[in-house]
């Protein structure tokens, strides 16, 4: 069985909060580390995923990698990628989207730190060690600050829940596309 791993969550505020300028500082001084902060400014410190996530993530961004080719329209992260979202959280989802419309706003000193703005896609992959709840939530999230279109993928269960804006989760099981 595998065990979960909660991340580590410091509580910052208001003893020491953090613009989103320093906390990209923070960020960049401690690279080794997977970082997130959530809209109340607590910071996550999450573990590396696992060997099984890791080959999950490659080919999930493989397949995206080559739609973004063909199609074009906008462009895609991966999971080192981090968003400042309009609640104030910074959120590295595994894969994200963004069109490129929306792109044309950004300045040549953001592109050098955490975009400042919503996704238009989400999709995280759940690991073993991850709380699906904790997991669904994130996802709430997203579609509150403006994703569209948000997938948690969970292989175990073989599963996609789909999230959209004004609409309940979608759970799709085993779906062949």
């Amino acid at each position: 069985m595998v065990e979960l791993i909660e991340p580590i969550e410091l509580h910052t505020v208001p003893q020491m909060e953090m613009t989103d300028e320093r906390f990209f500082e923070f960020c960049q001084a401690n690279r080794d580390y997977r970082i997130e902060r959530n809209a109340n400014g607590d910071i996550l410190i999450m573990s590396p995923e696992s060997a099984s996530s890791g080959h999950g993530s490659f080919r999930i961004t493989a397949y995206f990698a080559a739609w973004e080719e063909s199609n074009q329209s906008g462009r895609f992260f991966g999971s080192s990628a981090g968003f400042i979202l309009p609640d104030g959280a910074m959120r590295s989802p595994d894969l994200s989207w963004v069109l490129n419309e929306r792109l044309k706003s950004i300045s040549d000193q953001d592109w050098n730190k955490f975009l400042p703005l919503s996704l238009d896609f989400v999709l995280e992959l759940r690991s073993p060690s991850d709380r699906l709840g904790a997991l669904q939530e994130k996802m709430r999230e997203y579609v509150l600050n403006g994703a569209q279109l948000a997938w948690l993928l969970d292989p175990a269960p073989k599963q996609i829940h789909v999230y959209r804006p004004r609409r309940g989760p979608e759970i799709l099981d085993n779906p062949d596309k």
